[in-house]
């Protein structure tokens, strides 16, 4: 595997909100938060570009609507903001893809001759594989960090619940299988970026 030395790093909703236990239900890989964190170090350090994605939920109940401090990203994304030697976007957006936010991000990627792009954040199978599904439609080289994401149980159609890794797994073969991304680790993706 390759990592292009402009290849962009996108974390996805990585906010307050979603330690809203009470609100999101049972939630899978701990161990998500550290992986994340670990990303944005690699890419900060070797100054490869990082997208910080907000999501401004509309819902007035929502732990990530705007104005509520479930809205800001966790402690250590937010400390780590503008911090690395490459270049940085915050994107906002209201729906679940990165790449129908403000300002545009696939703008702002083709302006700067990026091609691959690394998606982590939460959840697993909403935001997260919603952005690496839209990069994978329209042309990019999209790599998923499978443990540096995580979701939550959830209830769907016809009474069906499933597990949060159940879902996860799920997102992953989709995703994978289906040829819009390639799954990886943390651990693939440090090795490959020379971290």
């Amino acid at each position: 595997m390759d990592i292009a030395e402009n290849a962009a790093l996108v974390v996805v909703d990585v906010q307050k909100g979603f330690e809203e236990l009470d609100y999101w239900g049972a939630r899978n890989n701990p161990g998500a938060d550290d992986n994340i964190a670990v990303l944005v170090d690699v890419w900060q350090g070797s100054g490869r570009p990082v997208v910080f994605v907000r999501h401004d939920s509309v819902k007035p109940e929502s732990p990530l609507r705007s104005g509520y401090p479930g809205n800001d990203f966790k402690k250590y994304v937010e400390e780590r903001r503008g911090k690395g030697a490459g270049a940085e976007l915050l994107v906002t957006k209201t729906v679940n893809s990165a790449f129908l936010g403000t300002p545009d991000l696939g703008v702002w990627l083709t302006g700067r001759g990026i091609s691959q792009i690394v998606v982590a954040g939460i959840q697993t199978n909403m935001c997260a594989e919603t952005t690496a599904r839209m990069g994978g439609n329209l042309g990019y080289d999209v790599l998923f960090a499978y443990d540096a994401t995580y979701t939550f149980d959830l209830e769907g159609p016809f009474g069906w619940r499933r597990g949060a890794d159940e879902i996860a797994q799920a997102s992953a073969v989709s995703l994978h299988g289906g040829g819009f991304a390639r799954v990886v680790t943390t651990k693939e993706i440090v090795a490959a970026a020379g971290g």
